[in-house]
């Protein structure tokens, strides 16, 4: 990062005449859907904001190395681009004195100018959460998915693609026009949570229906069987349901890329460290999943039945996303 918390500026002058130095504040400001501020589910399940965000990690860790840095959290969960643009969410909008999240940001950029140092962007995913059906908050923590109860709703996603190509253009436009000249901006791409519908199977009878699609991955990223055993290979109707998520979150990232980088936006390509497109199984796979569902298992909620199935990043998922940041900073 930049050495603007290393400037040393005169704050007056000692009884003896000496000079007392004065160190600047920087700033590290995250904007963002839920997970910029880190929501995780708690031991019901329960959705839950936590200390353990991607920007709560990439913060300690800046910071070591810069100890006047300050982190202006201003992230809010359920935001997508319209309501980052415009508001709309009650339980966002009462955060934000000026409007919407990014009226905020923007007044928080103009008022501090060169002392922000990093602005991180999480957004977007919030535009399709919702249009694969079956798989919200509101079914019953510990239940089984049923792939007679999921699927893609087309229409939700065409509207979530035209609002993202629309209006993250103009997110970046106002940031980047709000923040000082040496301000970095890193926008993110987003890992396919959803590729955890490929262990679904079609529902059993008897006992055999009970003992189905209970592949859980323990908060700390391990990845493990209720039982034990490895997960049952997916029916090709659940295949394909993955299969069509992945061309999904192509598009997302494809869009969310050319509009960062057309406004001169950094991005970390979140998608990478979850071998989003690896679908080899490692020699040394354990469970005979893919790379990239091994990811999903490890690093969120998806495949944990105590607390899931949650879309959002566990610790170690966290941890992963801001590697991927620090790899990008300047």
């Amino acid at each position: 990062m930049a050495a603007v918390a290393a400037a040393v500026v005169v704050a007056g002058c000692s009884a003896g005449g000496e000079e007392e130095p004065a160190t600047a504040q920087s700033f590290y400001l995250s904007l963002g859907d839920s997970l910029t501020v880190g929501v995780q589910p708690d031991p019901e399940g329960q959705p839950e904001e936590t200390s353990e965000g991607y920007t709560d990690v990439l913060y300690r860790s800046l910071k070591d190395a810069d100890s006047t840095l300050q982190h202006e959290r201003m992230g809010c969960g359920g935001e997508d681009t319209t309501t980052f643009v415009g508001g709309g969410i009650a339980g966002c909008d009462s955060r934000y004195e000026a409007g919407s999240q990014l009226d905020g940001a923007e007044a928080f950029l103009k008022e501090h100018g060169d002392q922000v140092e990093l602005v991180t962007l999480t957004i977007g995913g919030n535009n399709f959460t919702n249009c694969v059906e079956g798989v919200d908050a509101d079914r019953d923590t510990g239940a089984e998915l049923d792939i007679d109860d999921v699927g893609v709703d087309e229409e939700c996603v065409a509207n979530g693609l035209e609002r993202l190509e629309t209006e993250v253009p103009v997110i970046a436009e106002r940031l980047t026009e709000a923040a000082g000249p040496d301000t970095q901006i890193i926008g993110m791409t987003y890992y396919n949570p959803f590729l955890a519908l490929a262990l679904l199977e079609e529902p059993e009878s008897g006992e055999d229906a009970e003992d189905s699609g209970d592949a859980e991955a323990s908060g700390d990223g391990e990845a493990s069987g209720e039982s034990g055993e490895e997960p049952e290979p997916a029916e090709e109707a659940d295949e394909d349901l993955a299969a069509r998520t992945v061309e999904i979150l192509g598009q997302v990232n494809e869009s969310l890329t050319d509009s960062y980088q057309a406004a001169g936006i950094d991005v970390a390509d979140v998608d990478t460290v979850f071998d989003g497109t690896d679908t080899g199984v490692p020699a040394d796979s354990e469970t005979g999943m893919p790379a990239n569902l091994q990811q999903i298992c490890d690093l969120t909620w998806m495949c944990d039945l105590t607390r899931g199935p949650d879309i959002h990043t566990n610790l170690a998922g966290a941890q992963a996303i801001a590697g991927v940041f620090e790899e990008q900073v300047r």
